[in-house]
This record gives structure tokens, C-alpha cells and sequence, in this order.
């Protein structure tokens, strides 16, 4: 059995087609078929359905699935390394950040540890995280800044910081000069811009504002903090985020509350037991020795 088996395998499985896969793989579809049929012979078993017109597992080739994918995490994993350099005059590390944090924490973090080690290639997504913890399960990752409520049973979190909600407006709107904490009564008539629902900052701000029965008026939903930021800072409309986006921002002021905001807990992601390269390593360190109230 050859590593390409398991590629050629895996890629089969995930288009349940042997043209689409080949097209991905760059090769024949005789040869595809032929390196599965090899596959096959080797494990004495058959692993594909091919009497339909689409492409399915067999229960042999469910089995086999999953230690394919780990096995074949692991020698990737391996790879790296071999080519890992302890002193980190070179290598690469690839990071995945939650939209929330970008504004305010990722450009410190990556700002110092790019002045520090320059010899590392850095790659930085912002994605969900629920998009993050299948990245980091599929080992297309190596850390993940997000929240320390994970789902995955396979992803571990270490606490990086813990902030607080604050309900922040531009300086053109009524409520800039505000010095009296607004009540509960009067937020429910305040006109909002919030992320949509598909944000875990979001839930956790429908699931506070549930349980001080109160109903937010929301104007405009959209998909990124920066969106936000921008309307609020130029516009009527607030907003409710990390209190730390309004002391990154120029433009943005808090607004005193008389009742209690969201708190919650950002944290390091990995993938549990996986291969820690020394660039991994160090932007751990380097993000947990960094004191974010300054």
C-alpha cells in the first residue's frame, strides 16, 4: 500500500465519483480506478459501491474512512516535522481567528510575532468556529483563537482573555454624551446594528437579552465587525460588542448601562494530541504571556 492509495481513496469518497476525483487528483480515470482496485486487493475487501450511478462506501469502506483521514493527518503532521526548524529561523504557521477578535487583537498579536520570529510564513483566516474546529480536526490548522465553549471533543482550548459586551456608539450619536447609565427600559429603545444570527457573538447577545426579557431594536444585520464599526462610527445607529473594539477604534464611545452586559472567555484552540511545531508553540506562549488590558 502506497500514500497515494489513501489520497486517491479519500478523494473518491468525498466526490462519490470517479471522473470528479480523477479531475481533482490530475489523473486518468483508468489509472484512479486501477490504483483503487489495488487498494482493494491489498485490504481484501471492497470499498466502494459501483453498481449505481453514483459512488457509495461500502460498510468495509465506512470503516476504512476514518483511519485513512487520521492516518494520512498524521504523516502530513510528520512531514512537518522533519521540516521543522527549533530555532524558528524559518518555517510556517497557519492561524484561524473568529470575526469579533480581528479588530482589536489579531493585529497585536500577529504585528509581534511576525517582529519577533520574520522567518515564519504566517497564514491568517477568519472563519466561524465552527468552520475552525473542523479545520483544526482535518489538521488544515495549527491554532485557532475563538471561544472556550468548544463542540468539538477532539479540539482543546486554553484561556487567553476574558471580555466584556458594551453597548458603543459614534460621537454624532444622542447618546455620545450620555452620563447617566441607561436602564434596561430605555436600551429596549435603542436602534441597533448587530451581526446576524449565524455569530456566536450574536447568540450569546439574543440569549443575555432573553434572559433580561428584554427584545433589542434591531435596524441592520450584516456579516462583519468591521461593517459594523464603520456604520456605527459614521452613522445614528449603535451597537453591542467587546468593550475592547470601542478602545481599538477611534470614533467609537461607550455608553453607561445600570444593568449587566455578557461576559465571556477567548481562547487558544488545537487540535488534541496533534504534532506541536515549534512556531505553534511560540505563538501560544507569545499570546499568553501578552497582557490585553494594556
Amino acid at each position: 500500500m502506497l500514500l497515494r492509495h489513501i489520497r486517491y481513496f479519500l478523494a473518491v469518497a468525498e466526490h462519490g465519483n470517479f471522473t470528479r476525483a480523477a479531475e481533482t487528483l490530475h489523473v486518468s480515470q483508468p489509472t484512479l480506478s486501477q490504483q483503487i482496485r489495488q487498494l482493494e486487493d491489498t485490504l481484501g475487501a471492497t470499498l466502494f459501491d459501483r453498481s449505481g450511478r453514483t459512488i457509495v462506501l461500502t460498510d468495509a469502506g465506512v470503516a476504512y474512512l476514518g483511519y485513512a483521514r487520521r492516518g494520512l493527518q498524521d504523516i502530513e503532521a510528520g512531514r512537518r516535522a522533519i521540516h521543522d526548524v527549533q530555532d524558528l529561523s524559518r518555517g510556517s504557521l497557519r492561524v484561524a481567528v473568529t470575526p469579533t477578535f480581528t479588530p482589536y487583537l489579531v493585529g497585536r498579536l500577529i504585528g509581534a510575532f511576525n517582529s519577533r520570529f520574520p522567518g515564519i510564513a504566517l497564514t491568517v483566516d477568519e472563519v466561524t468556529q465552527e468552520r475552525m474546529e473542523m479545520l483544526l480536526n482535518d489538521d488544515a490548522l495549527d491554532v485557532g483563537i475563538a471561544f472556550d465553549d468548544v463542540r468539538s471533543a477532539d479540539i482543546e482550548g486554553q484561556p487567553l482573555l476574558c471580555e466584556t459586551f458594551a453597548l458603543m456608539v459614534g460621537k454624532s450619536h444622542h447618546l455620545a454624551k450620555r452620563r447617566d447609565p441607561i436602564t434596561l427600559g430605555d436600551f429596549g429603545e435603542v436602534v441597533l446594528v448587530l451581526l446576524n444570527t449565524g455569530f456566536a457573538t450574536r447568540m450569546q447577545i439574543d440569549r443575555h437579552c432573553r434572559n433580561l426579557g428584554v427584545a433589542p431594536r434591531i435596524a441592520i444585520e450584516v456579516n462583519s465587525v468591521g461593517a459594523i464599526v464603520e456604520i456605527v462610527r459614521r452613522g445614528g445607529l449603535a451597537t453591542i460588542l467587546p468593550a475592547a473594539i470601542a478602545r481599538a477604534q477611534i470614533g467609537l464611545l461607550t455608553v453607561p448601562l445600570d444593568f449587566a452586559t455578557p461576559t465571556r472567555t477567548a481562547a487558544l484552540l488545537q487540535r488534541r494530541e496533534a504534532y506541536r511545531t515549534a512556531a505553534a508553540q511560540a505563538f501560544v506562549a507569545l499570546a499568553l504571556e501578552t497582557d490585553w488590558d494594556a
